[in-house]
């Protein structure tokens, strides 16, 4: 596995963790969001840039489900970013002096709307690329044979984590944040940091969930042979 790989692995993960931190901003105060979100941005160009061959083999996608659904949530995730850099610039206390008076009440809505689901498309994003990462931590941490004990113990440990992000998303009022409703339910960052950030984590790791399962499910499903092919082979 060569370094570079790694780089650009932790690279994505540090732009992961920058968005989280973005999500804090009323216990970051503006400046330490702007820093973090333009350092965000910073970093998804160079993600981009590393795989704009990707972006060219875009003609040659398979049409089969896990490929066609990785497309969409790509662009899905684009426009979710743009959107959340747009309205970046529009509200930026920093660049306002420098522009119209654009960035309004419908605008930070628009704003804290793209942010959450940039946190749901993300976690779907890792979600397909989860057997990758895991081949990943099996090399480095030297792991070569399988272990039906430890695979039970993974599974498990991503259940609870799973449950626990469903009963996060109602803590955060995550519905009414994906759909732009009106709420004055705001994280209370006085009485915990941490909780927000394991709330989070937590919703994301729900969403990685149920997209690496519900795709392994769909494979297994266009795998396994129908009926009518199992009596033709039977017959046959």
């Amino acid at each position: 596995m060569s370094r570079l790989f790694l780089a650009r692995l932790w690279l994505d993960g540090l732009a992961a963790g920058l968005l989280l931190l973005g999500l804090a901003y009323w216990w970051l105060g503006n400046a330490v969001h702007e820093i973090a979100g333009t350092a965000m941005f910073l970093l998804l160009i160079a993600h981009n840039a590393f795989n704009r061959r990707w972006w060219g083999a875009i003609p040659r996608t398979q049409r089969e489900p896990r490929s066609l659904f990785n497309l969409g949530m790509t662009f899905a995730l684009l426009i979710a970013v743009l959107a959340l850099l747009g309205t970046s610039v529009l509200i930026s206390k920093t660049l306002s002096p420098m522009l119209p008076p654009w960035g309004g009440f419908t605008v930070r809505q628009i704003h804290t709307l793209a942010a959450y689901w940039v946190l749901v498309i993300v976690a779907i994003h890792l979600g397909l690329r989860w057997p990758m990462l895991m081949g990943v931590a099996r090399n480095l941490f030297g792991i070569r044979k399988p272990n039906a004990l430890r695979t039970l113990a993974l599974r498990m440990i991503a259940s609870g984590v799973a449950l626990y992000g469903v009963w996060s998303s109602a803590v955060l009022g995550l519905q009414g944040k994906l759909l732009m409703q009106m709420t004055l339910d705001w994280w209370n960052f006085e009485e915990s940091v941490a909780g927000f950030f394991a709330h989070c984590v937590a919703v994301a790791g729900l969403f990685t969930f149920l997209t690496h399962y519900v795709m392994t499910w769909i494979q297994y499903r266009r795998r396994r042979p129908t009926r009518r092919e199992a009596l033709q082979v039977e017959i046959g």
